[in-house]
């Protein structure tokens, strides 16, 4: 058993409702708190809420060994196009490849869709004089005059930040770097984003969409870090701040100012990471994860205990599915990622009647303010949490422990007026109507990691976790044949305990474009071998022993002739000629499994090698979760409709701790501070030896 921690630890995750923080105390005892999110001032909630908890305990932040941080700040930032005035500078005749993109439109039916806007304005891209061959052989040498002129136009148009990227840099830096240096000559408050250091990867588009996102970001999230400290600060807390990267691992709060990128989908990456340590716990081999929360609900996928990961995805779109087959609405980011599938249902998401009469839910949210219509804060609109409170799936009078009132009449009305009179709908049929809109929304999440991987959902048991998400488990569940749902203590702040969980990491990846038939070995091997000392000498910078640094190194392979790859792992270093060839039966086996066919085309490429640096932090916990406060007066029954095979009737409610080890037949709720767990008719649910909810799903047909 691990030692108790002698100080006091906290995870934050930022939502679009909530923040949701988590307490390790010294005795080992886990505590949760939810408290209402502050868009004007993201940092304020997870402060307020720090300075509440240690005021209600007994504990002084002094005694906060580290904060571990989720945030939305740089993806907020892009949908709202509010991040710092930015240029490109790049090699001159080559400005408009941030414009043309690649040539992807998400749905081709749709005539009046537009790529989106350039984050960088056109009068903004500088071209300037150098030019590299496609082995980083100097063709023309950098011109100082153009970039002096550049340099120039920067300064009189205010701009904050630049993003540098020079055709093939990714094989040579020299011309990136001499610009860099120059420009901090000059501009000394100038963020600088060089294509070398963010991304030295081929695929032009690809490199310059992402770096030009990472200096748009930048000055924002340097912004927002240091307020967040200085708030820390005022507490009288001197903890370190690590933040979670969108690849799962920790960071320190300097080095994701310095390179943002890596940490815009953070907060989903934290629940994956909590869900993968709680499956290889309990021994769920297998696991689909579920996280639904006020704004949106992310998927993703658990095989062989393995987290599913990409190279690739997009932000900045309308909220959507984040399928490799709905490409075009976003910005491109080519780092390493958790695969998550994202989708605008999420317990804030406003349903409609649209024009021809069919009911929508999302992607517009009432977010954290002024939030659904039973929050009684503004919002006359019905949401996915209104319906669920006119079903009778959460207490009628509060959530979060109490801490935030909720009225059912102002619910009511919304759904009445706005779905109900528009459909010819009872109240309820309109409520259960929303509930099943917004389950579809999160099947199509699900299946674009799953069956678009060539997995069937069927062989997963479901974990969910989010505020919202054990109320729609079921129903998922049952649309896509899975048999056993997963509720983990804490749900609604699980992402914030996956916080806690998580280790820091360091990523490298670097284009060695070779052909496996004949390859460069010794340079291959060579570049792994100067990624592992770099990686190593950031941790040691980071204050890690070099001891404790270990890593693991993958491989992204192509068939010949094609345009895209697949990552599977190097196990064996250094790569020699039979490692190679364990390596293309990898890149089979998993093309086979997503694709459906292998080619009879046995040629095949080595593109990429790509290093993964980690240091555990042992942060596991031996003690379990406090006790939730209150329920002492919770009603132990009430009416619930389960739609119009079940109808409405009358629902046991029980605490998690009241299921034991029996199985309790449906229908139930399950009321928790931060969740309710609905159980409908022909399903059973017992509680498991690790404390998890499990719920059996019994066959029937998908309700009407």
């Amino acid at each position: 058993m691990n030692a108790v921690p002698q100080s006091l630890r906290v995870g934050a995750d930022i939502g679009g409702t909530f923040t949701d923080l988590v307490f390790v105390c010294p005795d080992g005892v886990i505590h949760k708190r939810k408290v209402p999110t502050t868009p004007a001032d993201y940092s304020l909630a997870i402060t307020r809420g720090v300075a509440d908890f240690c005021a209600g305990n007994g504990y002084s932040p002094a005694r906060i060994e580290e904060i571990v941080h989720a945030t939305t700040v740089a993806t907020n930032a892009i949908l709202e196009r509010r991040g710092a005035r930015t240029a490109l500078l790049t090699t001159e005749g080559f400005r408009d490849v941030l414009e043309l993109r690649r040539i992807r439109i998400p749905m081709s039916y749709d005539l009046d869709w537009q790529k989106p806007t350039p984050l960088v304005e056109r009068e903004w891209r500088l071209g300037i004089g150098e030019r590299l061959d496609e082995h980083g052989n100097v063709l023309t040498p950098l011109d100082m005059e153009s970039l002096r002129d550049a340099t120039e136009k920067l300064r009189q148009d205010g701009i904050e930040a630049v993003a540098v990227c020079f055709l093939h840099s990714y094989r040579n830096g020299a011309h990136e770097k001499a610009v860099g240096d120059y420009l901090a000559a000059q501009l000394p408050d100038l963020y600088v984003s060089l294509s070398h250091d963010v991304l030295p990867e081929i695929l032009e588009f690809e490199r310059t969409s992402t770096t030009v996102v990472n200096a748009y970001v930048a000055p924002l999230i340097a912004r927002y870090l240091k307020t967040l400290r200085n708030r820390c600060d005022e507490l009288g807390s001197k903890a370190p701040i690590l933040v979670m990267q969108s690849n799962g691992g920790l960071i320190s709060a300097t080095v994701a100012g310095a390179k943002p990128v890596t940490i815009i989908e953070s907060g989903p990456a934290a629940g994956v990471i909590a869900a993968a340590r709680l499956a290889r716990d309990c021994g769920y081999a297998d696991v689909i994860t579920l996280d639904m929360g006020g704004t949106t609900t992310k998927a993703s996928i658990i095989e062989q205990g393995e987290i599913l990961r990409a190279t690739e995805y997009e932000v900045g779109s309308a909220v959507s599915i984040s399928s490799r087959l709905m490409r075009g609405n976003g910005y491109v980011l080519r780092i390493p990622v958790i695969d998550i599938s994202e989708v605008g249902a999420g317990g804030g998401s406003i349903a409609a009647i649209d024009a021809g009469g069919s009911l929508r839910v999302g992607p517009r949210s009432a977010g954290a303010m002024p939030g659904p219509a039973c929050y009684g804060q503004g919002n006359e609109y019905p949401t996915v949490t209104d319906a669920n409170l006119v079903l009778g799936y959460l207490n009628d009078d509060s959530l979060a422990g109490g801490s935030l009132s909720i009225h059912r009449g102002l619910a009511e009305q919304a759904v009445a007026a706005y779905i109900a009179a528009k459909s010819d709908l009872s109240l309820l049929e309109a409520a259960y109507g929303v509930h099943l809109i917004a389950n579809s929304n999160m099947v199509r999440a699900i299946k674009s990691v799953s069956v678009e991987r060539g997995r069937d959902p069927g062989d997963f048991a479901l974990m969910v976790f989010g505020g919202a998400g054990a109320i729609h488990a079921v129903g998922v569940a049952r649309e896509l044949g899975i048999k056993r749902v997963i509720v983990p203590p804490a749900p609604g702040v699980f992402s914030a305990f996956g916080l806690l969980r998580a280790d820091v990491e360091q990523h490298a990846a670097r284009t060695v474009l070779t052909s496996t038939a004949n390859p460069e070995l010794d340079k291959v091997n060579d570049i792994i071998d100067e990624m592992h000392d770099e990686l190593t000498r950031v941790l040691v910078k980071e204050g890690y022993a070099a001891s404790r640094v270990s890593t693991a190194s993958f491989a992204d392979l192509r068939y010949r002739g094609q345009s895209s790859e697949i990552t599977v792992p190097l196990d064996e270093l250094p790569l020699t000629a039979r490692g190679l060839r364990a390596v293309e039966q990898r890149f089979e086996n998993e093309f086979e499994k997503t694709y459906g066919h292998r080619s009879p085309h046995k040629q095949f490429e080595l593109v990429t090698v790509r290093l993964v640096a980690s240091v555990s932090r042992h942060a596991e916990h031996s003690g379990g979760w406090a006790a939730d406060a209150g329920g002492d007066g919770m009603a132990r029954e009430r009416m619930a409709y389960f739609g119009s095979r079940h109808g409405h009737r009358s629902t046991r409610v029980l605490r998690r701790a009241e299921l034991a080890a029996q199985a309790w037949p449906g229908p139930m709720i399950v009321q928790e501070y931060d969740t309710s767990v609905v159980v409908p008719p022909n399903c059973s649910v017992s509680l498991d030896v690790h404390g998890n909810i499990v719920i059996e799903i019994g066959h029937e047909a998908i309700d009407d």
